[in-house]
Formats: structure tokens, C-alpha cells, sequence
């Protein structure tokens, strides 16, 4: 029995990786707007009603390819860190998160699409894909409280105006840091996504030809507005 069981686990595995391949694979050709569960169904040989088995509908689809396309630009995120040399200090390991953060985007540029781009018309994404896309914002934050626990922050400017958004911020996303680190930490990680969407979206075109070293640059200058030297 158990071992009938466990193929069938492995069978749904397989066609459910499979419907995800045609998906991403229409996403690229078509755009996340046109995604249609019978063309998946018919690039596959399958029948229609069999797809609806996996994901009941488009919705649920694209639900599940937006949380793959954050754990797995997430997980790149935290290999950086991992890979990073901790006593190489908390910059080099910020640039090593940022950079890896790019490297993935310009990989997967229609995934990137699909969770940073234009929202898909008729879509609205389930609290299920928050976890997910904390990811990389919890890896930021982590090694700025490393830097707040050690040889500390510095440079970080407050506003009396924006005070109680700071403390907002900071009681939301991240407890243990000092408001204006939170605050900080916002406007950076909004630059780094618009570093990374310009890049992949085609703005720079003939703009930045040195796109590598403007990206060390740039984010290097995010490391220190959030008080990392």
C-alpha cells in the first residue's frame, strides 16, 4: 500500500512540475495576462479537466508559480549571506545579497516579471505568497541587526515628521532594529528593486554600458544609507 502510495505521490509530483514547466514556459511567450490552464492542458495532451485536478484554476496556477519565483530568488538571497564571509563585514555581504538578487532576476527575467512587474489584470495574490516574499527583506534586515548588535550603525538620520511611521515600521517588519535603520531600510530595499527592474525591463539601454560595476556602486551606497560601514 505504501508503495503505491508513493508513486502516486511521485506521478502528481511529476505532472505538477510539468503543468508549472508549460506555465513558465507560456509566461515567457505570452505574458502571466494570458495564461490559460486549456493551453496548458493542450500543450501537455491532457485533457482540460484533468489539469483542473492540480489547480482548480488560473488563479491558483499563477499563485503557485509567484511562490516558486520568491523561495526561489529568496534562496539565492540566503545562499549569498550563507557564502559570504562573515568577517568580511556587513557590506561585502550586502553586495553579495544585492548582487545575487540581480544575477537571479536577469536569469529569470519573465518570473521576475511576474512578481516585481505589472500586476496581472483579474489577479490578487493570497497571504500565502507573503512568507515568500519576506524572504529577501528578512535577509536584509538580518544583516543590518548584525551590524546594529556589533560594531553598530552609523550616519542614520531621524525626522521628527516621520517619527511614528519609523516606529510603525519598525514594530511591523523589524523589532529589534532602531526606527530610523527601519526607515532606512525601506527606501533602500524600493532602490534596490528599482536598480534590478530597470536593468531587467530595459532602461538602461543605452544608458549604463558598465551595468556590473554601476550595480556594485549603487548598492554600495544602499549599504551605507542604512548605516552598514
Amino acid at each position: 500500500m505504501r508503495t503505491a502510495q508513493g508513486a502516486r505521490a511521485r506521478a502528481r509530483m511529476e505532472v505538477t512540475a510539468a503543468i508549472k514547466d508549460e506555465a513558465r514556459r507560456q509566461l515567457a511567450a505570452e505574458g502571466a495576462g494570458k495564461l490559460s490552464l486549456r493551453a496548458v492542458a493542450r500543450e501537455l495532451g491532457m485533457v482540460s479537466s484533468a489539469v483542473y485536478r492540480y489547480f482548480p484554476s488560473r488563479d491558483d496556477l499563477l499563485t503557485a508559480l509567484i511562490i516558486d519565483a520568491y523561495d526561489s530568488i529568496g534562496a539565492c538571497a540566503e545562499r549569498a549571506r550563507d557564502e559570504a564571509a562573515a568577517d568580511a563585514g556587513p557590506v561585502p555581504r550586502w553586495i553579495a545579497v544585492c548582487t545575487a538578487v540581480r544575477g537571479w532576476a536577469l536569469a529569470h527575467p519573465h518570473e521576475y516579471a511576474l512578481i516585481y512587474g505589472t500586476p496581472v489584470p483579474g489577479y490578487t495574490a493570497p497571504r500565502t505568497t507573503n512568507p515568500p516574499a519576506s524572504r529577501i527583506g528578512a535577509v536584509l534586515i538580518g544583516i543590518i541587526g548584525d551590524a546594529h548588535r556589533g560594531p553598530g550603525l552609523v550616519g542614520l538620520g531621524r525626522s521628527a515628521e516621520l517619527h511614528p511611521e519609523a516606529e510603525r515600521l519598525t514594530a511591523d517588519l523589524a523589532p529589534d532594529l532602531p526606527p530610523e535603520a527601519a526607515m532606512a531600510l525601506i527606501a533602500a530595499w524600493a532602490q534596490l528593486f528599482g536598480l534590478v527592474s530597470f536593468e531587467v525591463f530595459g532602461q538602461f539601454n543605452r544608458i549604463v554600458e558598465d551595468r556590473e560595476r554601476f550595480f556594485e556602486h549603487a548598492v554600495t551606497g544602499l549599504a551605507h544609507s542604512v548605516g552598514l560601514r
